[in-house]
């Protein structure tokens, strides 16, 4: 019993010697043998540490077995706080890895709040990693930018290389998801620099550069990548690296018109899909065997995805990937009926980025394939709006292959059987989005150049306004009455702080490079306002009357909103700072002699 005793703590250590230098397999034997060991030894501390390293080993997409068995078993025998948060979070990424975000969520939501009671910045960052992984539907992306800011703010100052890593791929998946170029750049290079310090990230850093690089068309160094996430993989424990080898592979095929690349790695994702019952890898079949010319494989790829099966789909990591590479191929082989529902579906996500799990491949825009579909359905006017959505978005971006891509596909839709092209739907008036979109975010912007924001009260006092032009609405009446309840608010909240002081140091820094009246006149509004929000000794200013607190409540809430529509698209934001009038009473000014067409509902 003595040797018993002592054989789990030896299991343990050869265990994570064995990950340590890329053996998972043997890793994963010894953790199994030290989870039954201890398990009859009734040792739950050490019976938790294996099958929490049996939970490391888990594949994405793969059903997971008796995995979370034996994670949940290890649950509910301990008490210790931090141990029950660590398997509350690995049941949590068990569940959500195999596409069951439902079961996964509770068990995130337990692990975040044992954490933050914890107060222990290593145990906070794997509950923030669990609770994003089971929280990463198409409706969930405002809590997910969220949280993956307070994940970097959390591993921060921490040496574990793991946990920097992790905060720094959910940092970059989101910035794929709003498309905020200058974050992805960022984190990618976090990621090449943690590189640095670990073979794992070296992987990551691999392969989440070749997105990145397709985008610019560079496809000459795809080889390259693929070469060093393959040694990577070598050296380091990576449970899914042949399938992000193989869609290194695909896609850096499908980029560079590689008909054969194509074939040979479309055969690998049917494959493999159809072994494990995977729908996102099917879909993504379909793209890839579209590169290889095989619409018949095409066909047979999407045919599965009958209207009653769409519908089915669970709102998970993969929903807005496979929809969109659903209707990708069915677009491809004309099948009207497939085209219909995926494009119904998909209608309410317009203007939103496709990425599928982990930043592994960036799929394009919404956009780009209802301007396709809606073209097949004869709908020329729904079409041309999602066309210059997605090509503006294109542009933006630098996504030339996209662009030309969905340029020609579109012309060529548009030419009649005489050879004529048909023409655009030219209007001189400007229309403008603002609308919310499932999940809480904001579709906001000029027609052809909408983007997305979080969920904020500035933009939805600015939604009652704009769908009540011309007409005082109260403050009290904008906040419901919400401020009476408070003892006080703040002027300006931190975050609202931070805004504001960035746009004024951006204003100053342009100002000093050219004088202009208009910027000068910005700057000075937003500096004065700042200075009203603060008190002495730089505290926060408080309100007093119920009605006073409504009224800085909302323009409080607006001026942030305002600040935040014009760091993407600084002429909405002067049209709109314009024509806005806060007070006691609040009210849109609209502009009869430039009227803007407002788009303030998502279309069905």
């Amino acid at each position: 019993m003595a040797n018993d005793a002592a054989a789990v703590p030896s299991l343990l250590a050869t265990a994570e010697q064995a990950w340590s230098r890329g053996d998972g397999r043997t890793a994963l034997s010894l953790f199994d043998q030290a989870a039954v060991l201890a398990s009859r030894q009734g040792d739950l501390a050490s019976h938790a540490a294996a099958v929490l390293g049996l939970a490391r080993g888990q594949q994405y997409n793969v059903t997971p077995g008796v995995l979370p068995i034996r994670l949940h078993a290890a649950y509910q025998a301990v008490d210790d706080p931090a141990l029950r948060c660590r398997l509350a979070a690995a049941l949590a990424r068990c569940w959500a890895y195999a596409n069951e975000s439902r079961r996964a969520q509770p068990f995130a939501v337990e692990a975040l709040q044992l954490a933050e009671r914890d107060e222990d910045p290593a145990l906070l960052a794997d509950a923030l990693d669990a609770a994003l992984a089971s929280h990463w539907g198409p409706d969930d992306l405002a809590v997910r930018r969220e949280w993956a800011v307070r994940l970097g703010d959390v591993v921060a100052h921490l040496s574990d290389p793991d946990a920097r890593l992790q905060a720094h791929v959910w940092s970059l998946t989101v910035a794929w998801e709003v498309l905020d170029l200058p974050r992805m750049h960022r984190s990618m290079r976090a990621i090449e620099l943690v590189a640095e310090e670990s073979p794992r990230a070296e992987f990551f850093a691999a392969s989440r550069r070749l997105p990145l690089e397709l985008l610019r068309q560079n496809v000459s160094v795809a080889p390259l990548l693929v070469q060093r996430a393959e040694v990577a993989a070598g050296t380091a424990v990576i449970p899914d690296a042949d399938a992000v080898l193989h869609a290194m592979r695909g896609y850096a095929a499908l980029f560079a018109g590689d008909a054969a690349g194509c074939a040979a790695e479309a055969a690998a994702y049917e494959a493999y899909a159809v072994q494990f019952g995977v729908a996102g890898v099917r879909a993504e079949a379909a793209v890839v065997w579209s590169g290889a010319g095989r619409l018949d494989k095409v066909a047979e790829m999407v045919g599965a995805f009958t209207p009653p099966v769409l519908a089915g789909l669970p709102r998970d990591s993969d929903w807005l990937l496979t929809v969109q590479c659903v209707l990708e191929g069915a677009l491809a082989v004309g099948d009207v009926e497939i085209v219909q529902a995926a494009a119904a579906l998909l209608a309410p996500y317009a203007g939103r980025s496709v990425v599928n799990a982990g930043a592994v491949m960036w799929h394009g825009v919404t956009d780009d394939v209802l301007a396709r579909a809606y073209a097949v359905l004869g709908e020329a006017k729904t079409s041309a709006r999602h066309q210059a959505a997605a090509l503006a978005t294109y542009e933006r971006i630098g996504a030339r292959w996209w662009r030309d891509r969905l340029d020609d596909a579109l012309r060529t839709s548009a030419t009649s059987a005489d050879g004529a092209v048909s023409d655009r739907v030219v209007s001189d008036r400007v229309v403008v989005h603002l609308c919310q979109q499932p999940g809480g975010l904001w579709l906001v912007g000029r027609e052809g150049a909408t983007f997305v924001l979080p969920r904020l009260r500035g933009l939805a006092h600015l939604h009652v306004l704009l769908s009540n032009p011309d007409t005082d609405v109260s403050a009290l009446m904008l906040t419901s009455g919400a401020v009476v309840e408070q003892d006080g608010l703040d002027v300006l909240d931190e975050r609202s702080r931070r805004i504001l002081a960035a746009k004024v140091a951006e204003l100053d820094a342009e100002l000093a490079r050219t004088e202009r009246p208009a910027l000068r006149e910005e700057r000075d509004a937003i500096a004065s306002y700042l200075a009203g929000g603060t008190g002495l000794g730089g505290r926060p200013r408080a309100t007093g009357s119920n009605a006073e607190r409504a009224r800085v409540a909302v323009r409080k809430a607006i001026v942030a909103a305002l600040a935040a529509i014009a760091e993407a698209d600084p002429w909405l934001g002067r049209q709109l700072r314009d024509r806005i009038r806060t007070g006691f009473e609040c009210r849109y000014e609209s502009d009869v002699d430039r009227p803007l067409g407002w788009v303030l509902s998502t279309a069905k």
